[in-house]
């Protein structure tokens, strides 16, 4: 079944006024707006409660407990590890040569990227690539256990192109320096993914708080923060194994440096040449 979050933004447009305030209620506290009573959503909305359950019925459902389900099972498939898609994929059971694994891999990843991009709007990939290609601006960058590597990934890129942008430090001390001075000028791009960590809200809320803009990467079923995220990039996750497969996001992450290489123009590749000329100075490379 199609993810709520995905009908509701390709339905908006026949919404009525009313029913698009509860749509955008619920994308706003996703999906825990929609897991309140029929009453609580309607005084989020400023709407009144028949036009909630019209609103359910404008999705397809039958009733509004019908889209609560349809919710809650969302929230079964944000909560899977590793190791309970293992056993309800009977991923252990499987006997399959490395000509077989291949194939379905190439299946995969090939579908998972495919849909990303298809599912992407362009508008939000512009407004991720205006915000990091605005010279003006600090780029903090910062992820998860796993899409931490790929931050860091990003922030390598960023650096060769423009100059202030800051992979956040590991360490407490380093990592309270750099967030000492946030403020209106600052970008945080945060990866986060399901079993989303709840130091990586706990950052975006407070950068947030302090006029910074948030850019996240997450995946199908989105991160807590994509609430009050300013660009939300998802990315799709399917893998030839149990575990989340990050290499559409990595397609994401080096479409979003082509686009801001190409925003910068002249500016960009100044600073890429400024960058190989210190490197075969101080003799880095090799």
């Amino acid at each position: 079944m199609a993810r709520i979050s995905d009908m509701i933004r390709e339905r908006l447009g026949e919404c009525s006024p009313a029913e698009r305030k509860v749509a955008r209620a619920l994308l706003a506290s996703y999906p825990a707006a929609g897991l309140e009573t029929v009453a609580r959503l309607a005084e989020r909305a400023g709407v009144s409660a028949p036009t909630v359950l019209r609103f359910a019925g404008r999705l397809g459902f039958g009733g509004f407990p019908e889209l609560q389900d349809a919710l809650r099972a969302e929230l079964g498939e944000r909560d899977a590890s590793p190791a309970t898609l293992y056993e309800a994929t009977g991923y252990g059971s499987r006997d399959s040569s490395s000509a077989e694994l291949l194939q379905r891999a190439g299946r995969a990843f090939g579908d998972s990227v495919a849909q990303t991009f298809a599912d992407m709007p362009p508008g939000d990939l512009q407004a991720a690539i205006d915000l990091l290609a605005d010279p003006s601006r600090r780029i903090l960058i910062t992820g998860g256990r796993f899409s931490g590597l790929l931050g860091h990934y990003l922030a390598l890129h960023l650096i060769q192109m423009r100059g202030n942008v800051c992979p956040l430090p590991e360490a407490k001390v380093e990592r309270t320096a750099v967030l000492a001075g946030t403020g209106r000028k600052d970008v945080l791009v945060v990866l986060d993914y399901r079993r989303y960590e709840p130091e990586s809200l706990e950052l975006a809320r407070y950068v947030r708080d302090r006029g910074a803009r948030v850019v996240l990467l997450t995946d199908p079923w989105l991160s807590p923060i994509a609430s009050i995220a300013d660009v939300v990039l998802p990315g799709h996750v399917g893998a030839p194994s149990p575990y989340d497969s990050l290499v559409p996001t990595l397609a994401v992450i080096e479409t979003v440096v082509a686009g801001v290489l190409t925003a910068l123009g002249p500016a960009g590749h100044d600073h890429l040449r400024r960058n190989e000329e210190v490197a075969r100075a101080a003799g880095l490379y090799g």
